[in-house]
Formats: structure tokens, C-alpha cells, sequence
């Protein structure tokens, strides 16, 4: 008898440690803050700044005959003060992405949730944004996507990656909420060797749309990447061009960026330029050091901004800072 229980019990301990072998909790995160002296026109403030810091649980399971289900939740949350950062709309703890789906190396993935962004836009302006991340006040603030952070109620596909090719589809139901009503997403994505190319098209029920096309080549240290968005609608219609370039030295990171968005409807003194030059200096794989100086000038009729505030039409912005990353 207790031989039989001990062998039970061993055939459970060891069924456990399979079961646990097939599935997988990961918890990560990003803390991002910078010492800033910002402007904005005539005035000038000095701030400790949080550049989208977050933290997010994501596991996977193996379900045999390779698929896998698969969730991540993430939270945003501002590190400066402390406050969860709960996005649009507001009351939203799992705002940064909270979903769920299957993946099958033959077959592609499907998702269902509240997305972070559109693939459109990983595979355009955030794909070139190589020195923050796209984060904070040295942001795009140019690009201007109409399906960004507003892909709740969602459902994507992305496919196999074959020969370096990738596609990635999503649609947004909405379920009512203004302004998130049925948004669609589609992008490409090719990456073979030090080549990698990139288009996004989105749109929303508004007849608002974005395309953006981006390129990008790795020549030994140096890297240069570049995008072009056209999005126009009812209301509007417009160009937003960026260049950017890294010199990698060492644990060195040396970065310029410039962004030009075009007149607004042909409407004369409705564009903006930024630049931003950064550097990074890589203290681990995960942690870094760096220092950017940012400048956005908008035209007398424009008020293109980033992470700054009380900006007015003609507004000149610009920020000098040093920070510290820490990815876990």
C-alpha cells in the first residue's frame, strides 16, 4: 500500500515537472527617466522625465504538434511619480496591451485583445526611431498614424515568416466607443540580411488613412533608416518625411534624426521639422546611459508636439537631457 502510494506520488511530481516544462511566465519591464531642461516658446522648465516605462507578464504553453497558446498584459506606468499611466480612453490598468492567442510556426498566429499599436507603425516610424525608442520628448512627434493606441476590441493574424517576409493584419470592432470604431492595420515586413524594408497601411471608419513606406541598411558600424507617410481623410491630407543614422563605437551609440511633415491640406505655415541628436552609452545589454538634444519648430499655423506641455500654434520646442535605462 505504501509502496503504491509512494509510486503515485512520484508519477505526480514527475507529470507536474512535464507540464511545467511546456509552459512559461516571463515578467519584464522597462524603467526609462531623464533630467531635462525643456522649452517651450519663452519658457523654461526643468523636469525629471519618464519616457514610457512599463511592466508586463507574458507566457506561452506548448499544446504539442508545434502550437503554442500565448497572452502578454501590459501595464504602463510613470516613474517620476509613480502614477499608472491608464491611457486612452481612461480606467484602463492593462492599457500598454492585454491579449491573448495561438501560434503555429506553420500556420502564423492569431491574437485577440487590446493591441499596443498598429503594426503599421512598428513596421514604419517606430522601426527607424533607433536612440529612445520612440519615447518621450525626442518621440516622433510627426508621425501621425490614425490607428496608434486605438486597437481595442482587436483581432490580428500575422503569418509565417518566409524567405525573411512577414505579414501582419488587424482590425479593430470598436463595440461602439468613440473614436476606436472599426480601425484596420495592415503591414509588411522583409528582413534578409543588412536590408530591411517595411510598408504599413492603416485606416479607420472615418475614411481616415495612413501609408508609410521605410527602409532601412546596416553598413558595418553605420545604419541608416528612413521613412515616408502619406495619410489624408475628410479633413486633411499631408506628407511626413524622417531620416535617421546610428554610429555604433564600442559600447558607443551615436544618433541624428530628422523629420520634416509637410503643409496640412496645401494649407500654407501648417508644417513642422525636428531633429534630434543623441548619444547612448550602453552599460549592459539591458542598461544604458544617454544624453539627446531635441528640437521640433513648428510653423506659425502648426502645433506638432511630443511629450511637451502648454504648447500654442507656432510653438518652438526643444529639450536638453541626460537619463538612465534599465530593461528587465
Amino acid at each position: 500500500m505504501k509502496r503504491s502510494l509512494l509510486i503515485a506520488a512520484l508519477s505526480t511530481v514527475a507529470a507536474a515537472g512535464s507540464a511545467m516544462a511546456q509552459s512559461s511566465v516571463t515578467v519584464y519591464g522597462r524603467l526609462n527617466d531623464s533630467l531635462e531642461h525643456q522649452k517651450v516658446g519663452d519658457t523654461s522648465d526643468n523636469k525629471v522625465q519618464d519616457s514610457a516605462s512599463r511592466i508586463g507578464f507574458k507566457g506561452s504553453e506548448d499544446l504539442g504538434g508545434g502550437l503554442k497558446a500565448n497572452f502578454v498584459i501590459e501595464s504602463g506606468f510613470a516613474t517620476d511619480t509613480g502614477a499608472a499611466n491608464t491611457g486612452t480612453p481612461t480606467s484602463r490598468f492593462w492599457n500598454r496591451e492585454s491579449t491573448v492567442g495561438l501560434s503555429s510556426s506553420m500556420l502564423g498566429a492569431i491574437r485577440l485583445g487590446n493591441m499596443p499599436a498598429s503594426e503599421a507603425y512598428f513596421a514604419t516610424a517606430d522601426y527607424v526611431s533607433m536612440h529612445n525608442h520612440d519615447t518621450g520628448t525626442s518621440e516622433d512627434a510627426l508621425y501621425r498614424g490614425v490607428a496608434v493606441g486605438r486597437l481595442q476590441n482587436a483581432i490580428a493574424y500575422t503569418t509565417p515568416t518566409v524567405g525573411g517576409l512577414r505579414g501582419d493584419l488587424q482590425y479593430s470592432l470598436g463595440e461602439g466607443a468613440a473614436g476606436f470604431d472599426h480601425h484596420r492595420s495592415f503591414a509588411v515586413n522583409f528582413d534578409q540580411g543588412a536590408l530591411h524594408l517595411g510598408v504599413g497601411y492603416e485606416a479607420t471608419s472615418a475614411d481616415q488613412k495612413s501609408l508609410g513606406l521605410r527602409a532601412l541598411y546596416e553598413l558595418g558600424a553605420f545604419t541608416f533608416g528612413g521613412y515616408v507617410e502619406r495619410d489624408s481623410g475628410t479633413a486633411f491630407k499631408r506628407t511626413n518625411i524622417r531620416l535617421s543614422g546610428m554610429y555604433a563605437m564600442g559600447a558607443s551609440e551615436f544618433h541624428l534624426n530628422v523629420g520634416k511633415a509637410g503643409k496640412t491640406d496645401d494649407v500654407d505655415n501648417t508644417g513642422a521639422r525636428q531633429v534630434t541628436v543623441a548619444y547612448n552609452y550602453n552599460l549592459s545589454k539591458r542598461t544604458k546611459v544617454y544624453a539627446f538634444y531635441t528640437e521640433i519648430k513648428n510653423d506659425s499655423a502648426a502645433s506638432y508636439n511630443s511629450e511637451f506641455t502648454g504648447v500654442t500654434t507656432g510653438a518652438k520646442l526643444s529639450s536638453i537631457a541626460l537619463g538612465l535605462r534599465h530593461n528587465f
